[in-house]
């Protein structure tokens, strides 16, 4: 046998044993915390201070430990909220309620209402920018953004999307990019004039929902119906598409394991994707959650991964055709190691 025939089959046994240990990550639901008022869902967000985890639900959002789900706190009269936001700086945090087409400020140590700031339409995500030091909502139904100055407590501006703006990242440069889901499109915002500067199309990506970015690598993660569409961040040329579970409203990427995670609510699944390099990506594994755990917070900290669900009855749709939620079994799910 050739020394060269032994080398190679060396390496190659050394490549398979890598690949293979890369092929699962161990994750799997560690901790299931039970909520048991009454009410909907959607966004959920790992709070900046403390250890503290905020939950839409319904009418309000409810404040939880972290590590251990007991109750901390609520914010109340926040009618549909959708998401939570927060500015460390002005120890603030912001709901958007959807359903009355206002944002909610509260302080961030006693959970004391400060204001309510009307928006456009229907406001569905929110987040902090950090180059301009804005709070920013994507309005569904007036298919816009609402421009809320956190120190003042005003909404100050307000950029049309020319379709229905699902979420949105910031590169912290002066570049917000939006999911325009009724356009199958990521919209280029300059976070200096808020004016928009490109369309980029991301087909075969349909419906994109959850979005996340690699400032290293500049990719955008974008997910879709079935897919993670992976984007160029600098001319939105579309890298890969990877298929992923059904039913993904959320994205969540982590910096320190370079891992992509896609929420699949339909499948009851989590999707891990591996970014090797800014043009490499391979799904390791699909996680066993839950049914409706559609959207999901990544804790930077522990790297834990937080997804809101409940029960469901059998063969019961409600009017949109889906299945009844069971009264009073709301519940965020915990996966980690």
């Amino acid at each position: 046998m050739s020394k060269r025939f032994i080398v190679s089959t060396v390496m190659t046994v050394v490549l398979s044993a890598s690949l293979l240990a890369q092929s699962v990550t161990h994750l799997k639901v560690i901790n299931t915390f039970h909520i048991p008022s009454a009410g909907g869902w959607d966004y959920l967000e790992v709070g900046p201070v403390n250890d503290w985890l905020y939950v839409s639900h319904g009418t309000q959002v409810n404040i939880i430990n972290k590590k251990t789900g007991d109750s901390v706190g609520i914010i109340e009269n926040t009618a549909g909220v959708h998401g939570i936001a927060f500015d460390v700086a002005e120890k603030k945090g912001f709901t958007s309620n959807g359903r009355i087409n206002t944002v909610t400020v509260f302080d961030m140590n006693s959970n004391k209402v400060l204001a309510q700031i009307g928006t456009g339409q229907n406001p569905d995500a929110i987040m902090y920018e950090p180059f301009s030091k804005m709070i920013i909502t994507c309005n569904g139904r007036s298919k816009n953004l609402t421009i809320i100055d956190p120190v003042k407590n005003i909404a100050i501006d307000s950029v049309d999307i020319g379709g229905k703006p699902e979420t949105a990242v910031s590169d912290g440069a002066g570049r917000l990019y939006v999911n325009n889901e009724d356009k199958n499109e990521i919209v280029v915002v300059d976070t200096k004039t808020f004016k928009v500067l490109n369309r980029w199309s991301i087909e075969p990506g349909e419906g994109p929902t959850g979005l996340a970015f690699d400032k290293e690598t500049k990719r955008l993660f974008a997910g879709c119906e079935k897919l993670l569409m992976v984007i160029d961040a600098t001319n939105g040329k579309v890298i890969d598409k990877i298929v992923i579970g059904d039913g993904c409203d959320g994205v969540a990427f982590d910096a320190t394991t370079k891992n992509i995670f896609t929420s699949n609510g339909s499948d009851g699944t989590v999707t891990i994707v591996h970014e090797e390099n800014a043009d490499k990506f391979v799904v390791i594994e699909n996680v066993k959650t839950k049914k409706g755990a559609r959207t999901i917070a990544l804790d930077n900290q522990t790297h834990l991964i937080y997804l809101p669900t409940a029960e469901f009855e059998a063969a019961i749709p409600d009017q949109k055709g889906r299945s009844k939620m069971v009264p009073g079994t709301f519940q965020v799910l915990v996966v980690g190691k």
